[in-house]
């Protein structure tokens, strides 16, 4: 069946603002039905999970719905699901608590590609324990991080490797996979960072052999929401908790406060409009996920495809990157007109990108382009379309 993009764009009430939204890494647009579910938990549920009152229950059920949603998403167990107000969030508390794992003597590897949400955390943790730190290097050309350099970077004193599935800078897409086994040769664990891969890619938390996904409900228009997944989710009874409560057990461990039951409501809702995007999909959630998502990908190769070509044919445009395993993400520059500027520029003509230095992206930083002012990224999203993109290439061709 053919993706049906009018059918997504009128679930989307805010995409009657007459914008054109090509800045998903921002924060996809929400959908109605996932503004109706927080909308309504606010109303009905309470602020806690415990108790006996039905409002009380009605918490604990949202709770329980949001873990085998997430579950659902990356093929995971639901007594894995870590559920909190941010994955950075989550991912520092993750760090936290695996903390005394890195050492003296011991070591763990970070990625260029990564964002500072996946890096940070382990870097202020190494250099508070003397923990080494390896960074795994992109190809300057490509923007490929190669996977050969993962057999010389983890050693048998490598505790853990950090890495993101997909760049959400320049849709670079590594192999998650070769790192996975090497680091598990050695006893170590492998943390995966999800956010620029889950709206775009059919995640599985198997397949890639991570032993920790995170995701963020923003990046596919869910809710300020984050989510840690464990493959195994014994593991979260045999590290440190973090969490206030003593007695807390799996997946609470790291759960920090109290939870924000409409945005979990959200959460659910904005998985189950992923499921949907092709109304044809059948069967279970995680079946309607692959059929959805699938759909998603073959839309998007040739949108993509018709984005790249119209930025390649701009003289004064630099297309950073061009990893063949990637996600419908792209970054350029503009030459001699710094990214802000240009960002400016589209967005007088109403066309939203992500402009700038990225929040000091260590990526645009080795790769160089911070130094000249910062890239503009754009992105698709299941809403987007052929026109948006002739437009956008429309007004770039203006700055020439």
């Amino acid at each position: 069946m053919v993706y049906d993009v009018a059918r997504v764009r009128g679930l989307i009430p805010s995409l009657g603002d007459g914008w054109i939204h090509l800045d998903p890494q921002a924060g996809m647009q929400i959908p109605d039905a996932v503004s109706r579910s927080v909308s309504t938990a606010f109303r009905a549920s309470a602020s806690s999970a415990t108790g006996r009152h039905v409002s009380n229950r009605r918490s604990a059920a949202v709770l329980d719905a949001a873990r085998i949603a997430v579950a659902d998403l990356v093929g995971g167990d639901p007594a894995g699901v870590v559920l909190g107000a941010d994955r950075a969030i989550l991912l520092a508390w993750l760090a936290e608590s695996l903390s005394t794992r890195l050492g003296l003597g011991t070591g763990l590897v970070l990625s260029r590609l990564d964002e500072e949400a996946n890096v940070a955390p382990w870097l202020r943790v190494a250099n508070r324990y003397g923990a080494q730190v390896k960074w795994a290097e992109v190809e300057i050309e490509t923007c490929e991080l190669p996977a050969w350099q993962f057999q010389d970077l983890i050693t048998s004193t490598t505790r853990l490797v950090a890495l993101t599935a997909a760049s959400p800078i320049v849709g670079s897409a590594p192999d998650v996979r070769a790192a996975a086994d090497r680091v598990h040769e050695v006893g170590g664990l492998i943390v995966v960072d999800a956010k620029g891969a889950a709206p775009y890619a059919h995640v599985d938390i198997e397949e890639l052999g991570a032993d920790v996904v995170a995701v963020s409900a923003t990046a596919w228009g869910g809710p300020q929401v984050g989510a840690l997944v464990f493959r195994d989710p014994t593991l979260l009874d045999r590290i440190p908790a973090v969490s206030l409560n003593p007695y807390a057990r799996g997946a609470e461990r790291l759960e920090v406060g109290e939870h924000q039951f409409a945005m979990l409501a959200g959460l659910t809702t904005s998985i189950d409009f992923l499921a949907g995007l092709d109304d044809s999909a059948k069967g279970d959630r995680r079946e309607k996920l692959e059929t959805s998502i699938s759909s998603l990908q073959n839309y998007h190769d040739s949108l993509f495809e018709r984005l790249v070509a119209h930025l390649q044919r701009l003289p004064q445009v630099m297309v950073i990157g061009r990893s063949p395993s990637r996600v419908p993400t792209v970054s350029f520059t503009v030459d001699g007109v710094p990214a802000d500027k240009v960002a400016t520029h589209l967005a007088d003509k109403r066309i939203a990108t992500v402009s700038g230095t990225h929040g000091g992206s260590r990526l645009l930083d080795a790769l160089g382009v911070n130094d000249e002012g910062g890239a503009v990224t754009v992105g698709l999203a299941p809403y987007t379309t052929r026109y948006e993109i002739d437009q956008l290439a429309a007004e770039l061709s203006s700055l020439g």
